[in-house]
């Protein structure tokens, strides 16, 4: 069997969703003859715990672990927060705090912390990383990121062993979405740009998870045409069979009690992915008389709830904050409607497949995405609005959706988990 060394910044008990797609795909890689090694952080001081993750975790797999300097922990002190409290992702990054010290800490972020704030785990990394690679014949190496800080180890320990690298990039190195509204300086995009280029030069093989931005980096780096490839981000299609059961036992208890329709969105929603629109459609909706429920599972930035609350929406609106996630399966499941938001055509969300197998009527906002569009016609499973489109005609369509799951079965993670063995024995040829 062939060993892998996967290189990931978030690992459980980290609650962050960002660790789901590893997490899976790892869990099946021995299934197609691949023996992976994981190299994570021992401490992740930024993100909910989630321990229940840990039961996917094979009691047999080598987990490596080295400590990281954390400026987050600066920062939490520089903001007035406690040591126990923990940060908020849509807070760090708000376009709508003031104060002089949120705005000294992220230009500090964005401008001394190359290529992001999670750089401070590479040198402990790099270390174990030589370690492991001398204690096993490795035969291969991946790294995922965001943090893309993480690519930079896969690189420098495929540079010193001659072993193939695969970075997978989950969302854009230097220009992903939220950088747009901050100030970053010349030279700290040169260093940034060299970093980013490097690593795609010296991968074997570079994995998206979307095709648009697979397309956008061939476009701005061509050479990587010939050896790059998509896998999306999937769903878990074991954690849906687990809880279709308790759905079950439920429903004739507590969904015939329902008089509302309740629409879910899980995850972090910043300030830029407000679609407002919804919130006028469906206070309209109210005031005609129908009944709904807004439920948020996860961290709201402050101009969206300021907007709900100018939309006379607050006492209809539930801010439930993080869950484990299989309680947070169940409540999509549950839910009426589900929503979605992504930013720009390169942004497939990663929430949006859960959503496809739950066969729930999605509302979706994007500009341009004819990504998204696409995965919606294939699984008529929703609709996808610009931002400042009406969306009226969302609860009526929704009606006459039924989801194609023959469509998304394609999405499982196991069926991802083998086409990246696919790649991975191209790779080592």
């Amino acid at each position: 069997m062939k060993q892998l060394l996967f290189i990931t910044y978030f690992w459980p008990p980290s609650g962050k969703a960002t660790l789901h797609w590893p997490l899976k795909i790892i869990k099946h890689l021995p299934e197609n003859n691949w023996q992976p090694i994981v190299l994570t952080t021992d401490e992740d001081t930024f993100t909910q715990k989630d321990f229940s993750l840990l039961n996917d975790v094979d009691p047999n797999l080598r987990v490596y672990k080295s400590k990281a300097f954390e400026p987050f922990d600066i920062y939490r002190k520089f903001i007035g927060k406690k040591p126990d409290e923990k940060l908020i992702a849509s807070e760090t990054i708000s376009t709508t705090n003031r104060s002089l010290t949120h705005k000294i800490s992220v230009w500090i972020r964005m401008n001394f912390f190359i290529p992001d704030a999670r750089v401070g785990w590479n040198l402990s990394a790099v270390k174990a990383g030589k370690q492991i690679v001398n204690e096993n014949k490795i035969d291969a190496i991946v790294s995922i990121g965001p943090p893309h800080s993480s690519h930079l180890i896969g690189r420098k320990l495929s540079r010193k062993f001659n072993i193939p690298f695969v970075p997978i990039l989950i969302d854009p190195w230097v220009d992903i979405i939220y950088y747009r509204g901050f100030k970053r300086s010349k030279p700290t995009l040169c260093i940034d740009n060299r970093l980013e280029k490097s690593v795609l030069e010296g991968s074997t093989h570079t994995i998206f998870i979307t095709e648009s931005m697979r397309e956008d980096y061939i476009n701005k780096y061509n050479f990587i045409k010939n050896k790059s490839s998509v896998l999306y981000w999937g769903y878990n299609e074991d954690d849906f069979e687990s809880i279709s059961q308790t759905i079950f036992s439920k429903k004739s208890k507590v969904l015939e009690k329902e008089t509302h329709k309740t629409l879910v969105h899980a995850g972090n929603i910043f300030d830029y992915q407000n679609p407002e629109n919804l919130w006028k459609t469906i206070r309209k909706k109210n005031d005609t008389g129908d009944k709904f429920k807004i439920k948020f599972l996860g961290t709201i930035g402050p101009a969206i709830k300021k907007s709900i609350e100018q939309n006379g929406l607050s006492k209809i609106t539930e801010y439930i904050g993080f869950l484990p996630y299989k309680e947070m399966l169940l409540e999509l499941s549950k839910a009426d409607y589900l929503l979605v938001c992504a930013t720009e055509k390169r942004h497939v969300p990663g929430k949006l497949f859960e959503y496809l197998r739950t066969g729930k009527p999605i509302i979706a906002f994007g500009q341009d995405n004819e990504e998204v569009n696409k995965i919606f016609q294939e699984a008529n499973a929703g609709v996808l609005f610009k931002y400042n489109e009406d969306v009226s005609r969302f609860f009526e369509l929704a009606e006459t959706f039924k989801t194609d799951y023959n469509s998304v079965k394609q999405y499982d993670r196991k069926i991802i988990s083998q086409n990246l063995t696919e790649i991975l024995n191209k790779v080592v040829k």
